[in-house]
């Protein structure tokens, strides 16, 4: 999946997760398998606006979603690390 950057975002836009979704993504997804990754490890996905409940229903149903956040703030967080 889609992996937010904020270098990235300024040359391309960044898009939708969902299978076969181009449109522009305004939501980051945070996850974690917790068989397969440790508790702090947060994998992304991205969503636009019409795919933002579907995918989180599908990560949310198996226990793996964590946070949903706007990209801008997720990226505003990644650059005050």
């Amino acid at each position: 999946m889609n992996s937010p950057n904020p270098q990235d975002s300024a040359d391309s836009p960044v898009i939708c997760s969902a299978k076969g979704c181009r449109a522009a993504a305004v939501w980051v997804l945070a996850w974690n398998n917790p068989k397969l990754h440790t508790p702090d490890r947060r994998k992304t996905w991205l969503a636009c606006e019409e795919h933002r409940e579907h995918l989180s229903q599908f990560l949310g149903v198996r226990g793996f979603l964590k946070d949903v956040v706007t990209l801008e703030d997720w990226e505003a967080s990644a650059a005050g690390r």
